[in-house]
């Protein structure tokens, strides 16, 4: 009963600030460190779920096994999409010069495969986040029982 308050506000709260942390992550190409930002933001949301509802919970909610697969795949996204340029014969990443279309400047669709990069950034920056956290809670917890 001590938690009602607290986990109610968290329920409410917590769903729109990852939502905000997704919007900041795909419209990442249109501002400056927007991907990383975004990333932060998501990750610190499902930080704040562990503390207000305990790691364990968060843990069964994003196992290790699933951040383990976003931390890698993301990094093999940002790779691949960077070897479009080289298999066109232009350098790695490059984007007008391999004959993507650019778009209108400011909207999102522009940016032609910076808002894709963004993504796996993002969720990059998320999921490093999140196991960071984990493994801190983990060995603070072993010493104490220590």
């Amino acid at each position: 009963m001590r938690d009602f308050v607290l986990k109610r506000i968290a329920c409410i709260l917590l769903p729109f600030i990852s939502l905000f942390g997704i919007y900041v992550i795909v419209h990442g190409h249109t501002s400056a460190g927007g991907t990383f930002a975004g990333g932060i933001l998501l990750g610190l949301s499902i930080i704040a779920y562990s503390t207000v509802y305990g790691t364990d919970k968060a843990r069964e909610k994003l196992p290790e096994k699933v951040l383990i697969w976003i931390e890698s795949y993301g990094t093999l996204w940002y790779i691949i999409l960077g070897l479009v340029g080289i298999v066109n014969g232009v350098p790695f990443l490059a984007n007008k010069l391999a004959g993507i279309s650019l778009g209108v400047p400011g909207e999102l669709t522009s940016g032609g495969l910076i808002p894709l990069l963004g993504l796996g950034v993002g969720f990059r920056v998320a999921s490093t986040v999140v196991t960071l956290f984990f493994t801190i809670d983990e060995e603070s917890s072993e010493q104490v029982v220590k």
